[in-house]
């Protein structure tokens, strides 16, 4: 059985959750549950865009080699 896609994706959520800590904290430097949120946020968003640059260069390469021919 397929997982179901999610109504709101990973970095969305996330940056909901990293929004709600921040908002109800005197010190986020020494809060070790926070700075996980934000390392996984972190980590989705270079995710997203190591994939979109690669399909960029990918187009790019497919447009550019029939029109070497």
């Amino acid at each position: 059985m397929a997982k179901k896609t999610a109504s709101e994706s990973d970095e969305t959520r996330l940056k909901k959750k990293v929004a709600a800590k921040l908002a109800d904290h005197k010190n986020p430097k020494e809060d070790e549950a926070l700075r996980s949120l934000q390392k996984r946020l972190r980590r989705t968003q270079r995710k997203r865009r190591a994939l979109a640059l690669r399909k960029k260069n990918s187009m790019s390469k497919k447009t550019a080699a029939p029109a070497a021919k």
